[in-house]
């Protein structure tokens, strides 16, 4: 089971949070479904923040009134989705002296098995374009250095760790990699560095919109498993720290 909870919220009047704001948030949802934050290699919980118009200070992150943010949780594997969908927010979520008003709430739930059957199993075929929209700072752990860079390789080696550590789907491994970025280029990017602050540290990541396009001579079915994992992404997140508020990824153009 996968699950992707979308809530609407916004604020009364002029709210700064500490630049830090997302861990405090993070871990009191874990706390509200009864899960533990343990360090697990791939994590089974994606959160993206509170993705909306904000303005960054020394003093902090300021969120403004009449302007909707969203907060989007997701669940990777059965138990950490059924917490999410048993999650209750009520009207109003508090935290570090801000009120948060929650006016929606949407739920994605689908199955490993749905999304493979849907852009894998059915063997579409069509146009090979991936749109992406990387919504919070993204990064890429290399031998102890971050990588705030759009690399494709980098990217579907993520989706396709996590893809293969919850999924009873499996994919192939690691040498899959390699062929997607023989058959997937880069094709345009347009995005900006930005901090992430976190309460020990710092992480420079990227935003922004990125395209991806399977090269004509790539094997439909190899096109198929890039786009599948691209869609995955929407659920996982890209990168590190996807827990946290990192990484959080957006379909805005996938088509077959």
């Amino acid at each position: 089971m996968l699950i992707r909870s979308i809530w609407t919220v916004s604020v009364d009047q002029p709210t700064t949070l500490p630049h830090s704001y997302g861990v405090e948030l993070v871990k009191r949802l874990h706390q509200r479904m009864g899960r533990e934050m343990l360090g697990e290699g791939c994590p089974p919980i994606a959160f993206s923040g509170l993705v909306g118009r904000t303005q960054w200070s020394p003093e902090g992150v300021t969120f403004y009134p009449e302007e909707p943010y969203e907060m989007v949780l997701s669940g990777l594997r059965e138990g950490e989705s059924k917490a999410i969908a048993q999650l209750d927010l009520g009207t109003a979520l508090e935290f570090l002296g801000g009120v948060f008003r929650v006016s929606d709430r949407h739920d994605d739930v689908t199955y490993y098995e749905s999304l493979y059957q849907v852009f894998v199993g059915n063997e579409p075929e069509g146009d090979r374009r991936i749109g992406l929209r990387f919504l919070t700072p993204t990064s890429f752990s290399q031998d102890r250095l971050n990588l705030p860079l759009p690399v494709p390789g980098l990217m579907f080696r993520s989706w396709l760790e996590r893809w293969n550590a919850f999924s009873p789907v499996f994919l192939g491994e690691a040498d899959l990699v390699g062929y997607l970025v023989e058959g997937v280029a880069l094709s345009y990017y347009r995005t900006q560095t930005q901090t992430y602050r976190l309460p020990k540290g710092v992480v420079t990541g990227f935003r922004g919109e990125v395209t991806l396009n399977v090269v004509t001579r790539t094997d439909g079915l190899l096109a198929n498993v890039a786009i599948l994992l691209a869609q995955y992404g929407q659920f996982c997140g890209t990168g590190m720290k996807t827990r946290l508020g990192m990484g959080h990824t957006k379909i805005v153009n996938c088509e077959l």
